[in-house]
C-alpha cells in the first residue's frame, strides 16, 4: 500500500498545471520563445562553440596556433606566385590583399553555412538524450566559423600593416558591414537547411556544389571591374550584383585594399549592404519559423 507520504506527493503533482514541452508556433510567440530559449542557454552555446573549437585541432601538439599557419601560408601564396611570378598585379594593385581579403570575407560565409547545415546532424547523439532549443547547434556552428574568421582577419590586418597600407580610412567601415552581410544570410540559409538535411541528406553534397558555383560567382580572384567591362550595365550584371555573397564580398574588400580606392565599385555600394543585411535578417526569422515547424521529428529521423 501506499504511504500517506507517497499519496500527499501524487496529489501535490497532480494539482500542478499541465506545462506544453514544445514550443509555440504562433509567429510572434513562437519567435519570442525561441529567443528567450537560446539566452536562458547562452552558457550552453558558448560551451558548444568551445567544443567546436577543440575538435578541430584535436591531438595537436600545437593546438590553435594551427589556424594561424594556413592563412600566413595561404597569403604568401598569393603574393609571391600569384602576385609576382604570374603578374596578375600587373591588372590587380597589391593583388594579394585584395584576393586574401576577398577569401576572409568568403572563408566566414563558407564556414558558417557548411557548419550549421552539417550542425543538427553532427550533433544526433546529443539531441536523442535531451531536449534542447535545436537552434543552438548552428548558432554553435557559427560562432566557432566567427572564432576562425577573426584569427584570419588578424592575419590581413598584419599584411597591410607589413605592407604600409592601414586600412584606416573611412572606407574602413565597410568591412563590418560585409562581415555583417555574409553572416546574417549564411546563417539564415544554414539555419533552413540545417532542418533540411535531418530529412534529406543528400543536402549536404547538394550544398557543397552550390559553395563552389558561389565561390567563382563572387568576385574573389578578379575584380568587378572585370564583369563591369564584360556585362556593360545591362541587366545580367544587376542580377550579378543582386547577389549578397558578392556584395558582402565587395564590401570587405573595399575595408580592407587601401590599393583598390580608386577602383570602380557598384553605384550605391553602402545602400545595397544596408538593404540586402536588412532582407537577410527577414530571412533569419523565416527560416528559424520554417526551422521550427521541422524540428519535431528531428530526433526520430537522426
Amino acid at each position: 500500500m501506499a504511504s500517506t507520504k507517497d499519496t500527499s506527493v501524487l496529489a501535490d503533482w497532480r494539482s500542478q498545471p499541465l506545462v506544453e514541452a514544445t514550443p509555440p508556433r504562433g509567429l510572434i510567440a513562437g519567435t519570442k520563445y525561441s529567443i528567450n530559449a537560446l539566452i536562458q542557454q547562452k552558457d550552453l552555446v558558448r560551451l558548444l562553440i568551445q567544443r567546436e573549437i577543440k575538435a578541430r585541432y584535436k591531438d595537436s601538439a600545437l593546438g590553435v596556433v594551427w589556424s594561424l599557419f594556413r592563412p600566413l601560408v595561404q597569403l604568401l601564396i598569393f603574393y609571391v606566385a600569384v602576385g609576382k611570378f604570374l603578374g596578375a598585379e600587373r591588372s590587380i594593385p597589391e593583388f594579394a590583399i585584395f584576393v586574401f581579403a576577398g577569401l576572409t570575407a568568403w572563408g566566414l560565409f563558407y564556414e558558417v553555412l557548411q557548419g550549421a547545415t552539417n550542425s543538427i546532424v553532427s550533433n544526433a547523439g546529443l539531441i536523442k538524450k535531451v531536449y534542447l532549443p535545436r537552434e543552438i547547434f548552428p548558432l554553435a556552428a557559427t560562432g566557432s566559423a566567427l572564432f576562425n574568421f577573426g584569427v584570419q582577419f588578424i592575419v590581413l590586418l598584419g599584411a597591410t600593416i607589413v605592407l604600409g597600407r592601414i586600412p584606416f580610412t573611412l572606407d574602413f567601415f565597410y568591412a563590418p558591414l560585409g562581415a555583417l552581410l555574409l553572416l546574417t544570410f549564411a546563417f539564415a540559409i544554414g539555419l533552413l537547411f540545417s532542418a533540411i538535411t535531418v530529412y534529406l541528406r543528400d543536402m549536404q553534397h547538394l550544398v557543397e556544389v552550390l559553395l563552389l558555383v558561389l565561390f567563382w560567382a563572387s568576385p574573389i580572384v578578379y575584380s568587378y571591374s572585370f564583369v563591369h567591362k564584360l556585362l556593360q550595365g545591362n541587366w545580367l550584371e544587376q542580377i550579378y550584383l543582386a547577389n549578397p555573397i558578392t556584395i558582402g564580398i565587395m564590401g570587405f574588400q573595399r575595408g580592407m585594399w587601401i590599393a583598390g580606392t580608386d577602383q570602380m565599385w557598384p553605384a550605391d555600394l553602402a545602400i545595397r549592404m544596408g538593404i540586402m543585411t536588412v532582407i537577410c535578417l527577414a530571412l533569419v526569422w523565416w527560416s528559424q519559423r520554417v526551422f521550427a515547424k521541422l524540428e519535431g521529428n528531428f530526433a526520430q529521423e537522426i
